[in-house]
């Protein structure tokens, strides 16, 4: 045959939306399952029209399922941004969306058997080397897709599936906070200087102070997008934070190196705006605004990592994330966060004094639902 077929799974989990692959059915050569899964989504290509990417950050991505590695996991799961317009996977962090689809996804394949009406599945990110904690809707042994949850950023109503990342502190750093400190000063090229805070956990980040690079957080996505400096100081912080992190060697090729990790979002106080529906959202629905990007683009939604890094992060004295939030609001046990799509709700517990905090919960719920299961087809050249 002229084309190889390769057998795989397409799943939304939360806002994104991604490609599932069993490890035993891809080659064990790490480059050549890079090659497939790249020829698999279309990617190097801005349109991705020769394969199943959308061309869109929040619609590249794969994830990759395997027999568990540790005894007190369920599942194994790797995760991988697909590069767009660029010839790589990125695998150094995990996205929070994608997770959630895993335990489903793992049900449904008979890799964790279920037992109704919920199934926890325990879930280790290979990436970060960390547990994710997943109770999943089940019905008739098969995951339970319907129900009257809704989340922001995606239509209609789904199954409530609890994620909880508390065992997600020092997914990439190995600390929850890296540096050792709430904030930190980063020294930009041309030697401006912002306050910023480095928090990791589910991912790591740097949180900016919106107003620092003359915004609000109420800005469109499409003004967002229009701006003629905002993206490009993101990033530029963002490969800043990465050579400081350890993340990448040189700042100055990060975004080839690293594009995934580390994320950067800004935060500001709540205020009202509209979300990229068009649906009012008012001041008092939020605790904090938020804006980030992905793979150099801005986010129409809030990452799920994101949305549980910043709610530990705003349990953390002193932190750009603590202090954007009204005193009044600072210890509920769930962190409302605004973002272009709506609000995101968090429930977080963190523990503990400057010096050691410990992540007690960090809880987050998602909808998910399988799209499409059967064979992606790539030319046979490109697996040879």
């Amino acid at each position: 045959m002229s084309q190889t077929k390769i057998p795989c799974v397409i799943m939304r989990g939360g806002t994104s939306k991604g490609v599932f692959f069993k490890e035993a059915e891809l080659p064990p050569d790490p480059q050549r399952r890079e090659q497939i899964i790249l020829a698999v989504f279309g990617s190097p290509d801005a349109r991705q029209i020769d394969g199943l990417g959308g061309a869109d950050p929040l619609t590249s991505k794969a994830a990759i399922i395997g027999t568990p590695s540790r005894p007190d996991a369920d599942v194994d799961y790797t995760f991988g941004y697909v590069g767009i317009t660029q010839a790589s996977v990125d695998w150094k962090g995990n996205c929070g969306n994608i997770s959630s689809a895993v335990g489903p996804y793992a049900i449904d394949e008979g890799i964790v058997k279920a037992t109704d009406p919920v199934t926890t599945v325990r879930i280790h990110n290979t990436n970060t080397k960390k547990l994710l904690i997943a109770d999943v809707p089940t019905a008739g042994g098969r995951f339970q897709p319907e129900g009257d949850y809704a989340i922001s950023g995606c239509p209609g109503t789904g199954a409530k599936i609890l994620l909880d990342f508390r065992a997600t502190a020092g997914s990439v750093t190995g600390r929850l906070l890296p540096t050792g400190r709430a904030t930190d000063t980063l020294t930009l090229d041309g030697g401006r200087t912002l306050t910023v805070s480095f928090v990791d956990c589910s991912n790591p980040f740097v949180f900016v102070r919106a107003a620092d690079l003359g915004l609000t957080n109420t800005e469109s996505v499409d003004a967002w997008t229009a701006h003629p400096t905002a993206l490009k100081v993101m990033e530029e912080i963002r490969c800043a934070a990465a050579e400081v992190l350890g993340i990448a060697k040189d700042r100055r090729t990060a975004s080839k190196d690293s594009p995934g990790v580390p994320k950067v979002a800004l935060v500001a106080p709540p205020q009202a705006f509209t979300a990229f529906s068009g649906k009012p959202v008012a001041a008092g629905e939020s605790h904090i605004l938020t804006r980030m990007t992905s793979l150099q683009k801005p986010h129409k939604a809030f990452a799920t990592t994101g949305g549980v890094c910043l709610a530990v992060a705003a349990r953390i004295p002193g932190t750009v994330v603590h202090d954007a939030i009204p005193p009044a609001v600072r210890g509920a046990d769930t962190l409302h966060i605004g973002h272009p799509s709506g609000v995101m709700a968090v429930e977080v517990l963190v523990e503990g004094a400057e010096g050691g905090f410990a992540v007690r919960r960090a809880a987050i719920g998602r909808t998910a639902r399988r799209l499409m299961d059967g064979f992606a087809y790539i030319p046979a050249s490109l697996v040879s």
